[in-house]
């Protein structure tokens, strides 16, 4: 293997790790901002929260892709991915604040597939966007 290739490696490991760093900091926060354990719906098979979960988890992982190809710097890859990280919190209590009849939260808890499959959706086509934005 050359020293081409070991480096690549090692860059690539780098930058997984930080990424997967964030995405943990990320689900944590999440996590402390709804009313039930993600972890533990789950464990119980509510797959609304799994949807929801998992959207999270493709939309974090969109946006640190997009800033990880784009920039190098460690510094600009943690505040843009941190900065999308926001966003796609800030939309996620947007859509509870903007459905004001559709108790959001409560839907994904109670198990609403229907719900938990719109909150997946969103945080993947946030992400889409708020990808594209960084790196404009």
């Amino acid at each position: 293997m050359g020293t081409l290739m070991f480096a690549v490696m090692l860059e690539s490991f780098g930058l997984y790790s930080m990424a997967g760093l964030m995405i943990i900091v990320g689900l944590a926060i999440f996590e402390v901002t709804t009313p039930y354990s993600n972890w533990r719906e789950i464990q119980k098979g509510n797959i609304a929260v799994a949807l929801a979960t998992g959207g999270k988890i493709v939309g974090l992982a969109n946006i640190f892709r997009v800033v990880e190809s784009y920039y190098e710097s460690t510094i600009d890859i943690f505040v843009g991915g941190g900065f999308g990280f926001a966003l796609l919190l800030a939309t996620y209590w947007l859509f509870e604040f903007l459905t004001p009849t559709l108790k959001v939260n409560d839907e994904i808890q109670k198990g609403n597939i229907a719900v938990g499959l719109l909150a997946f959706l969103l945080s993947i086509g946030v992400s889409l966007v708020v990808g594209a934005a960084l790196v404009r």
